[in-house]
């Protein structure tokens, strides 16, 4: 079953039908919110926002394991994750979509594991795709059968929020190799891979980071429009991935 993780702006997806929510536990506590249940484009899909109703959880704050292991109790096997950055290059610029190819997480504090205490040997994961190869490939597919162009190699530098980032942390991001900057996808492909799901990303650019180009953030509502002009773009890919799924499962 393919199931979306969203984040900022996508608080649901335009073209969910025959919808319903289910409260799942975990052994890891609480989700960020119920799991929402329901058909996109006659195929059944469960959507979670990882920022939980009203956006009211910071990035630091999410449960990530919890959240993960919810969806694949409920039986999700793959998994779209969507998120917002900012460019730390010239060539991504803000309103395209990127797929991630790789990450560096900067983040601390955040359990990222589902292999401590006594119960729980340890697993020595290999990260070396934390974005699942064959599932990327899935996507570009759906998003050049969406007509939507799509960065596809870059790598995402996770930092911990809520707060921005300062113009030297920026230059030494890009200087580790990262092109684009988000808050949320680490530890959850970590957490993912250990859990044995397929995960691969959709991130949106929807501005340039501190120092880079032209900044939006004395421009909210061009800021809000362009976000809002881009998650378009994400739902018609997404469209264009549950229909895939149909066909490969037939």
């Amino acid at each position: 079953m393919l199931g979306v993780i969203a984040g900022s702006g996508l608080q649901r997806l335009t073209h969910f039908e025959n919808v319903r929510r289910e409260i799942v536990r975990t052994p890891f506590g609480e989700p960020s919110c119920a799991l929402t249940i329901g058909e996109l484009a006659g195929v059944e899909v469960i959507f979670l926002n990882r920022h939980g109703y009203g956006h009211t959880l910071a990035p630091h704050q999410i449960n990530y394991r919890a959240n993960l292991w919810a969806l694949q109790k409920m039986g999700v096997d793959t998994i779209c994750a969507i998120g917002s950055a900012g460019s730390m290059v010239d060539s991504i610029q803000p309103g395209q979509l990127v797929m991630p190819d790789d990450a560096i997480d900067y983040t601390h504090g955040r359990i990222g594991t589902y292999f401590e205490g006594p119960d729980h040997p340890i697993v020595y994961t290999d990260l070396s795709e934390p974005f699942d190869r064959a599932a990327r490939g899935v996507l570009m597919h759906a998003a050049k059968k969406a007509g939507e162009n799509v960065v596809t190699q870059a790598t995402y530098a996770c930092t911990n929020g809520p707060r921005l980032e300062t113009r030297a942390e920026v230059k030494r991001m890009t200087r580790d190799g990262a092109h684009v900057v988000g808050m949320t996808l680490m530890p959850e492909a970590a957490l993912a891979k250990e859990l044995g799901l397929t995960y691969a990303a959709i991130t949106v650019c929807t501005n340039y980071a501190s120092g880079v180009g032209e900044s939006l953030a004395h421009d909210l509502n061009q800021w809000r429009a362009l976000r809002e002009q881009s998650l378009v773009k994400v739902e018609n890919v997404l469209l264009q991935w549950v229909a895939q799924d149909v066909t490969e499962s037939q």
